[in-house]
C-alpha cells in the first residue's frame, strides 16, 4: 500500500478540547502523505468495560463488542475529518490514502477475520493498530494520546518524571502504563517505528511526517 503512517488516534483525545484541530490537520496531511487512521476506543469502550464486569461476559464476547466501540468512533472521526473515507478493509483504505483523502478504518470486520492477535483486556487500540500497520506493510506508526509521550517515574525520589525519547520493545516491557500490555510483544516481532505522540498539538504529528522526528517517545523493536 505505500502507506507513510498509521495513526492510532486515542480514544481519550474525544475527552476534552483539540479533537476538532487534530482532525482538520490530519484532513490537510492527507494531501500531501498517504495516511490510514485507525480509531481508539474512548468512552464507548468504557461502556463495554461496564457490561463485562457487570454480566461476567467472555473474552471473546468483550472483543468483538469493544471492536463495535472502536467502529463508533470512527464514524465520529469521519464526520470530523474533512474530506475522509470510511474503509471497511485495508484494501480500499491503500486506495483512498493514494487518492489524497484520509481512511478511517472500521476495524471490527478486518480484525475478527483476519487478526491473530488475543481476545484479552491486554489487548487494546494500541495493539490492533499495530497490527494494522504491520499488515498494510506500513513501517511507521504514530499513537496520537493526550501526553506528550511515555515518561519514567523520574531519576530520583519525589522528582518529576521525565519523558522518554526513545524505546525498545523490551525497555517497553519493563514498565507499565501509556499503551496496553500486549504491544511491547507484539512491536517486538516486527520491523516498525512507533511513535507516541501528543495530538492535542497537531504540530508535532506535521513535524514528525515533514522531518522524521519530533517531541515524543519513539519505539524501536531493537
Amino acid at each position: 500500500m505505500n502507506l507513510d503512517a498509521v495513526l492510532k488516534v486515542g480514544g481519550s483525545l474525544s475527552r476534552g478540547e483539540g479533537l476538532e484541530s487534530l482532525c482538520r490537520e490530519i484532513s490537510r496531511l492527507g494531501k500531501q502523505y498517504r495516511l490510514l487512521v485507525v480509531p481508539g476506543g474512548g468512552s464507548f469502550a468504557d461502556q463495554v468495560r461496564t457490561a463485562y464486569a457487570r454480566f461476567r461476559l467472555s473474552e471473546t464476547a468483550a472483543h468483538r463488542m469493544a471492536l463495535s466501540a472502536m467502529d463508533q468512533y470512527a464514524f465520529m472521526l469521519s464526520d470530523l475529518i474533512p474530506e475522509s473515507f470510511l474503509a471497511t478493509d485495508l484494501s480500499s483504505s491503500g486506495r483512498a490514502a493514494g487518492s489524497g483523502r484520509v481512511p478511517v478504518l472500521l476495524p471490527s470486520v478486518p480484525v475478527i477475520n483476519e487478526s491473530p492477535l488475543p481476545h484479552s483486556w491486554q489487548v487494546t487500540s494500541d495493539t490492533i493498530s499495530a497490527w494494522v500497520a504491520q499488515s498494510s506493510n506500513c513501517r511507521r506508526l504514530v499513537l496520537l494520546k493526550d501526553v506528550d509521550g511515555l515518561f519514567n517515574d523520574g531519576p530520583m525520589k519525589g522528582s518529576s518524571p521525565e519523558l522518554m525519547a526513545k524505546l525498545t520493545a523490551d525497555q517497553l516491557a519493563g514498565r507499565s502504563g501509556g499503551v496496553d500490555e500486549y504491544l511491547s510483544r507484539f512491536l517486538a516481532s516486527v520491523d516498525m517505528e512507533t511513535w507516541v505522540v501528543n495530538g492535542l498539538l497537531p504540530g508535532r504529528l506535521a513535524e514528525l511526517l515533514e522531518k522524521g522526528h519530533t517531541t515524543g517517545t519513539r519505539i524501536r523493536r531493537s
